[in-house]
């Protein structure tokens, strides 16, 4: 598909977009869609896809060990194994309020949690007999795991990191780094050198470890059409999902407060249409083009080439395009190949 390496699916309960805003008025997809916070079940999902993606890997990006015990995530990883080629990405972060919150599950210390699920999920891959393991979060007194990687191999654990605790936990654990928050290619090389040094300090080998990132892109056939789709509503939105310290750096102050936390504290439902549509006007245009990568197709290259030379290895593409715009949608859709074509060829 596209000419991809890989084929990526979320874990939510609901979306970033709030349910007072999902009008026709606010995007084209409100027409064929009545509500932006219908996921399927990921597990469900995954095992339908994985013996129909032929040479490509299969990712999750990313699920957290709140809503799943990590014992139930590695369970799944390796059943993933035994269906796909290649090896399945189980991506993993420390969570978001709004698929936590609103639903009674527990969202204190999710860096600390984090810490030890990938401890559990480690055990687990490697387990070779009943697993103990003395936790806050978790505790496995003797507990029988005795499922084993398929030919496809140990899926592959990827986390989704971007503070320094973070970082240090994706060299300790992780065989791949996947953050979804945009960087300036100098800041994406300073957080890998972070993820190398963590990963030396373990004694591992800091070489395995992939660089990747969720790229937020939109694409545009001339200058004017970016501009067009960067003002575009439903994409200033996306400036409000950037953490206060993003604005802060532009000495600006996030529109729900300072030291709002962005993607990861966000609940939509907590607020009314007024208050979002307040927030947007307050969303400048510079601020949405550095929180996503905005260009005509050769311009998209061009950035992502920029990350490649600062060490990124694996683009995870999510167009940003599609929600401006029927036509817009479908240059994203046509043109996605030959980026992919550009960028694994040496073209552009």
């Amino acid at each position: 598909m596209f000419g991809a390496e890989s084929a990526w699916m979320v874990d939510h309960f609901t979306g970033f977009f709030p349910r007072s805003m999902w009008t026709p008025e606010f995007t084209w997809m409100a027409r064929g869609s009545s509500s932006a916070d219908a996921f399927y079940d990921w597990q469900v999902y995954a095992g339908h896809f994985a013996t129909r993606l032929g040479r490509m890997r299969l990712g999750i990006g990313v699920t957290e060990p709140v809503r799943r015990h990590p014992v139930l995530l590695a369970q799944a990883a390796l059943t993933l194994s035994h269906l796909t080629r290649h090896a399945p990405i189980l991506g993993i972060g420390s969570g978001e309020a709004e698929n936590i919150t609103p639903y009674g599950l527990n969202f204190d210390r999710p860096v600390s949690r984090l810490e030890e699920a990938l401890q559990v999920i480690r055990l687990c891959f490697d387990a070779d007999g009943p697993i103990d393991f003395e936790g806050t979060f978790y505790n496995l007194d003797g507990a029988v795991f005795d499922l084993k990687a398929g030919k496809a191999g140990t899926p592959r654990l990827w986390v989704a990191a971007h503070g320094p605790r973070m970082l240090r936990l994706t060299g300790r654990f992780a065989d791949g780094w996947y953050p979804a928050l945009p960087m300036a290619p100098d800041d994406y090389a300073r957080s890998l050198a972070r993820v190398k040094a963590s990963a030396v300090d373990w004694g591992r080998d800091p070489s395995a470890i992939v660089p990747s990132m969720q790229v937020f892109y939109l694409v545009g056939r001339n200058e004017a059409d970016v501009e067009r789709q960067v003002s575009h509503p439903a994409v200033r939105y996306l400036g409000l999902l950037a953490p206060d310290y993003m604005w802060q750096a532009r000495g600006l102050t996030h529109p729900f407060g300072e030291g709002f936390g962005g993607m990861t504290e966000i609940i939509p439902t907590a607020y009314s249409r007024a208050e979002v549509e307040s927030a947007i006007e307050r969303v400048p245009a510079s601020v949405v083009a550095s929180n996503l990568i905005a260009g005509t197709p050769d311009q998209v290259v061009a950035a992502l080439r920029e990350l490649g030379e600062a060490g990124l290895r694996h683009a995870v593409l999510s167009p940003v395009s599609p929600i401006v715009s029927r036509r817009a949608a479908a240059y994203a859709f046509r043109t996605m190949p030959g980026i992919i074509r550009k960028l694994r060829s040496g073209e552009g």
